[in-house]
C-alpha cells in the first residue's frame, strides 16, 4: 500500500489492516524484524505513574508539577505526611 492509499484510506475512515505490508520501501524487512518487542515494558511500568485527570482539571493544573504541589498543598493542609 502507496502512501496515497494510505491517505486515500484515512480520508474514507477506514482503518489499515494488521495483515497488510505496510512497510516503506526505504525500511529493510530484516531492520525491523530484529527488535525485541517489549523489551522495556516492565523497566518502563515501574518507573510510570499515570493518571488521567478531567478536561476540566487540566484547565487548573496543566503540568504533573502543578497537579504535585496541589496534592501536596492538600496533603499539608488535612496534617497528613
Amino acid at each position: 500500500m502507496g502512501a496515497s492509499q494510505r491517505a486515500d484510506s484515512r480520508e474514507k475512515g477506514k482503518r489499515m489492516s494488521n495483515d497488510q505490508d505496510t512497510l516503506r520501501d526505504e525500511y529493510p524487512e530484516h531492520f525491523i524484524r530484529s527488535g525485541d518487542r517489549g523489551k522495556y515494558t516492565q523497566a518502563h511500568r515501574k518507573g510510570t505513574n499515570v493518571v488521567l485527570i478531567d478536561p476540566d482539571l487540566h484547565n487548573l493544573f496543566p503540568t504533573s508539577d502543578a497537579v504535585n504541589r496541589a496534592l501536596r498543598d492538600y496533603i499539608a493542609k488535612r496534617g497528613g505526611r
